[in-house]
């Protein structure tokens, strides 16, 4: 297959492609799209996955024809993988499940959001703020995983609540709770940093049951 190329512009691209912008690689690209950089390189015939191009576009799901599961990153051997990332696409993300029981949150963080939920190239919102800015936990829970071992995450913290929730918490600098540790809402979990990323931010999300939930809808008002 012919690498998909675009004029330099904004044009919009159909579903399954993705423009690439100032920043991007393939790695980013695939972990954005929830699939293996292995299949970028497959699906776009790139000889060369280091030198893609601003306005080039690029097939991130699966070709007619093909499987259409996408595939979680690998993690590093030996380190156990949290279920964020379902084997399944959830591309059918919601901003409120009609069924799902009330969440209250709070801000995980203080800072400017960079980059909202759209259920599909992003999955939660990242808000930026200065290296070493606290993070604490939005809603009260139980930490199931608190470790780097999810790649393109960066230190991650993943916070079990009541009635299915999950929220993630990645990029920090510093973590200061520990698998199985009970938080309260607000408790210091983190300090905000860039691992594994090129800007110091938190990237924060929020899941039902395994699905993609737009957490602004569920903050308050600030």
């Amino acid at each position: 297959m012919i690498a998909l190329l675009a004029a330099c512009g904004s044009a919009p691209v159909g579903p399954g492609f993705y423009r690439v912008e100032r920043g991007d690689t393939v790695y980013k690209i695939a972990r954005s799209n929830r699939q293996s950089v292995q299949s970028i390189v497959r699906w776009n015939n790139l000889s060369n996955p280091d030198a893609i191009e601003v306005g080039q576009v690029l097939r991130v799901e699966p070709p007619p024809g093909t499987a259409t599961a996408r595939t979680s990153v690998a993690p590093r051997t030996g380190v156990t993988t949290p279920r964020l990332i379902p084997d399944a696409s959830d591309s059918a993300a919601v901003s409120t499940p009609t069924n799902a029981p009330a969440i209250s949150l709070v801000w995980p963080t203080s800072g400017q959001v960079v980059r909202t939920f759209d259920g599909r190239n992003s999955k939660g919102i990242d808000i930026a703020n200065a290296a070493g800015t606290p993070i604490v936990a939005a809603a009260p829970g139980t930490v199931v995983y608190a470790g780097n071992g999810l790649r393109g995450y960066g230190n991650l913290l993943i916070i079990k609540h009541s009635g299915g929730y999950l929220t993630a918490y990645a990029h920090n600098q510093t973590l200061f709770v520990k698998e199985g540790q009970t938080v309260e809402q607000g408790q210091k979990i983190a300090d905000m940093g860039n691992s594994d990323n090129d800007r110091v931010m938190l990237h924060f999300e929020l899941r039902y049951q395994g699905r993609s939930i737009d957490p602004a809808r569920q903050l308050p008002a600030r």
